[in-house]
């Protein structure tokens, strides 16, 4: 059978009955390990007295609470796939997921149920759990689900090559893909990230990034609990809640996107007491070079980036707290048991993985690893399409240097082509990134007669007085940025679009970009 999800938090409960497990901050609820165990098993046997059986859906549409993380392991321990859905979705795309799934049983929260309202007469087979007060009419309470229920678990069988999860990709290029994942492959990934991350039994650990997102879920939580964790839930992320709950819960480590670290370093931190704080981990989107560096002097802390994508359970490469610095801008190395090559993209179909460019020349990143996806669910040939020849194709382009470290340039469906010439926007971005007067920063490709490309940048301002002039002759006068890759125009807004694990939304960017030249308010661009 092996060892799965549900065994792993059997084995942490034996060794910490007694130890706090969890801190729901939106309900100051709390719960030792012991307690939280009797939990699981009740939601576990509501669940098969609901008519769950294994290897039948359970999705959980919620922001961060204790029912999220509860549903988690009691579906592991009854077999039943887990299914988090991203919260930020609309009523549409929640029903286009429900239908791809077909869950048994969807738990939601009050935020959410105007969503679920809209759509839920048209699934008559799916059962509704509200995890709130004044349930809806439509909806079976889930705390009344768990009281008529006792706490001695009816053991299922496990294995740990079942089907753990599907896992539905953020659909930033079209209609998400539900991404299959077994037991075995998130303990490969708890213990990798473990042994990256140097975490200890005693830590604080703090939820504030989505835990339906891969990053929060299988690089933080899984292995704050695999090790016998305190875990603080903050409902949604704010950045004066982060650094008050650090003081007040002694938090050591927590994982949150770049954007949300910016964010952090914009409040007045002489307020609070962050001396808890030991080391930062962060993901889902490339970090700044300014912002690795601002927060080594700012907060004082270590940091350790992960890079990854959903199909790979994320993380593929880590780079460690003693690179940060000496190699900023970089993914870092392969995990363990993971092996990532560099390729030679291909326009008639997938990269060849035996296609390997040198050090220094961009490609499309592969990769190999104990973590791989099952595949996708339902689909196949995109399956095999992401497979081919074993390795899994990135879509993402990057490459490596001398040292065989990692750097991800960008999507391939984002690099602009401008006078024959390659651009990758990220390199762009950092640039913009290190000017003291902007916020955040996206760019894009905008179509030009002449030149095929020419680049545009999307800039949320810090300081009022900044305008294109000066961001123009800021980067003319980078020794670190050719001519022909600088912006041509900007465009400048109060927020970048993002989806809920950091990434930016960049097709939004470029439908707004349409927009804006069929108006008439961009010109063309002047080389």
């Amino acid at each position: 059978m092996g060892t799965t999800i549900g065994k792993v938090f059997d084995l942490t409960v034996k060794k910490f009955p007694n130890k706090e497990a969890i801190f729901d901050v939106r309900k100051n609820v709390r719960f030792t390990y012991k307690e939280w165990n009797e939990r699981i098993n009740s939601l576990a046997e509501a669940l098969i007295m609901g008519g769950v059986k294994k290897g039948d859906r359970v999705s959980t549409f919620l922001f961060n609470t204790e029912e999220l993380g509860t549903a988690f392991f009691a579906c592991a321990k009854i077999g039943a796939v887990f299914n988090p859905i991203n919260f930020r979705l609309t009523s549409e795309e929640v029903a286009y997921i429900l239908v791809d799934a077909s869950p048994k049983v969807v738990l939601f929260e009050k935020a959410l149920e105007p969503i679920i309202a809209n759509i839920e007469n048209r699934f008559p087979a799916i059962s509704f759990w509200y995890i709130d007060e004044d349930t809806p009419i439509y909806a079976k309470n889930f705390h009344e689900q768990l009281g008529a229920v006792s706490s001695e678990l009816v053991q299922v069988e496990v294995d740990e090559n079942d089907l753990y999860a599907i896992m539905y990709t953020s659909g930033t290029t079209g209609r998400p893909k539900g991404v299959m994942h077994s037991h075995r492959n998130m303990i490969e990934q708890s213990m990798l990230v473990i042994a990256a991350k140097k975490y200890e039994a005693m830590d604080v650990g703090l939820v504030t990034a989505p835990m339906f997102h891969c990053a929060e879920l299988h690089c933080a939580f899984l292995p704050r609990v695999h090790l016998g964790y305190r875990n603080v839930i903050l409902h949604q992320f704010n950045p004066q809640k982060v650094l008050e709950l650090i003081s007040q819960e002694k938090v050591t480590k927590f994982f949150a996107a770049p954007t949300m670290w910016n964010m952090l370093l914009q409040e007045d931190l002489s307020q609070y007491n962050l001396r808890s704080l030991k080391l930062g981990l962060y993901g889902a989107a490339p970090m700044a070079p300014s912002l690795v560096h601002a927060c080594h002097d700012r907060l004082g802390i270590s940091l350790v980036q992960a890079y990854g994508m959903t199909e790979m359970g994320p993380a593929i490469s880590f780079l460690s707290e003693s690179d940060q610095l000496r190699k900023v801008g970089s993914a870092g190395q392969a995990c363990l048991n993971h092996d990532i090559r560099v390729v030679r993209p291909r326009e008639d179909g997938p990269s060849d993985p035996d296609d390997i460019l040198l050090p220094g020349e961009p490609g499309e990143i592969i990769v190999q690893g104990s973590c791989m996806m099952l595949g996708y669910f339902g689909r196949e040939e995109a399956t095999e399409k992401a497979m081919y020849k074993g390795w899994y194709h990135s879509g993402d382009i990057g490459y490596m240097d001398e040292e065989g470290y990692l750097f991800v340039n960008d999507r391939v469906d984002d690099m602009i082509i401008s006078g024959g010439e390659n651009i990758y926007p990220r390199e762009v971005e950092d640039i913009l990134h290190a000017h003291t007067g902007v916020l955040d920063v996206a760019v894009v490709g905008q179509p030009d007669d002449r030149w095929g490309e020419t680049v545009t940048a999307f800039v949320v301002k810090k300081d009022a007085a900044v305008n294109e002039q000066e961001l123009d002759d800021y980067c003319k006068n980078s020794d670190k940025l050719a001519n022909y890759k600088r912006p041509r125009k900007y465009v400048f807004c109060e927020v970048l679009p993002r989806n809920a694990s950091g990434k930016i939304q960049k097709f939004i960017l470029r439908k707004k970009l349409e927009e804006l030249f069929a108006q008439g308010a961009l010109g063309k661009a002047q080389r």
